[in-house]
């Protein structure tokens, strides 16, 4: 099997995580989600906990783009004894290179959420997938596993999705839901679980050759 790594960014009840992980599973291939925490842990020495906490959200606020510029990532970690050493910006940056660490390792795998698809942009055998869905879709799934209902499910489904496009564009500079940031933007109310995964197997053998799995 060819080392294809698969990122999937999701809208909050879009099952874009049931995706990846049917996707890993029917693949047979390592699946990383809140496990990024503890391989940044490992590869940084700051405390897991730290990586949980900042995970998909930002703390700080920003006024305006000049502000920004100073937190996009670009590649940069510090080391122990640095300022800033246990930072936002540098704990996002041993995550990233956690993210790099496992696209290099030769094994396929599939990374959910973490700006993945950004920091692996320049991957040649990186998939960067967005899996969205209408409101009544995301309603209907986010009910299934929280006990709100009505507006305060729809605030609940915004809030979240706010943190996720406020922490992509806080490290990154982009629209978190800018189709030119990925491959493959997959309605999954329109299409169901099953099918996406269908889908993004489909491109990915097209793109680096039908035998990309076997």
């Amino acid at each position: 099997m060819k080392n294809i790594v698969i990122t999937i960014a999701r809208q909050y009840g879009s099952g874009g995580r049931t995706v990846g992980k049917m996707l890993a599973d029917e693949l047979n291939i390592h699946y990383y989600d809140k496990e990024l925490s503890r391989v940044a842990s490992e590869i940084s020495g700051i405390n897991e906990s730290l990586f949980v906490d900042s995970d998909e959200k930002v703390k700080k606020s920003w006024k305006n783009k000049l502000s920004l510029i100073s937190t996009i990532y670009d590649g940069n970690v510090k080391k122990p004894g640095d300022a800033d050493y246990t930072s936002e910006e540098n704990i996002f940056s041993y995550q990233a290179k956690a993210i790099k660490m496992l696209a290099e390792k030769g094994e396929p795998c599939v990374i959910v959420g973490r700006c993945a698809d950004f920091v692996l942009k320049d991957y040649e055998n990186a998939l960067r997938v967005f899996v969205h869905a209408d409101h009544d879709f995301l309603m209907q799934e986010a009910g299934k596993v929280q006990s709100l209902k009505g507006k305060e499910l729809e605030k609940f489904i915004a809030q979240i999705d706010k943190g996720r496009a406020d922490y992509y564009e806080y490290h990154t500079g982009h629209n978190w839901t800018d189709a030119l940031n990925y491959d493959l933007c997959l309605d999954s109310g329109k299409l169901g679980f099953e099918k996406c995964v269908e889908v993004i197997k489909a491109y990915a053998k097209v793109r680096f050759g039908e035998d990309c799995f076997d």
